[in-house]
């Protein structure tokens, strides 16, 4: 998770002076969304919407495995939301080139889940599997109360 963590700081948190010009911020869901759709370079879109898709892919991996508390797809979006709102208000109260976007939260959080979905809900119950009460049969032993 550290290493995620250095990662995401030096992806997100570099300055970018060339863009300064460029930056805008956005508080509308959706907005930035429709303005990466809407531009005939593909690629631009794919690079900006996937790679914020894929930036919060290790948020749905690693977290289940921290804490079992962490498990779960509230604990993952909320989680996820809070980290991404924070990066978010720092580029854009701190970093030049750089602007608060509510849709990157969006994508980062819509990337968490997918994780979590496809994998990180079986890698957290891996790491801590699920208890059984005290007395109960093992899961699959064909045994009811």
């Amino acid at each position: 998770m550290v290493a995620f963590g250095v990662v995401l700081a030096r992806l997100t948190l570099q300055p970018s002076p060339a863009s300064e010009m460029l930056t805008h911020a956005n508080l509308r869901p959706g907005d930035s969304i429709r303005a990466y759709l809407g531009q005939p370079a593909f690629r631009d879109t794919v690079k900006q919407l996937g790679g914020n898709i894929l930036l919060g892919v290790p948020f749905g991996l690693l977290l289940p495995l921290v804490s079992r508390r962490s498990r779960g797809f509230v604990n993952v979006a909320l989680l996820t939301v809070a980290t991404m709102l924070l990066v978010e208000l720092v580029q854009g109260a701190l970093i030049t080139g750089r602007a608060f976007d509510i849709d990157d939260v969006l994508l980062n959080t819509t990337g968490a889940l997918l994780g979590y979905a496809l994998v990180g809900r079986r890698l957290g119950r891996a790491v801590y599997p699920r208890r059984r009460p005290e007395g109960s049969p093992p899961a699959g032993s064909g045994r009811t109360g």
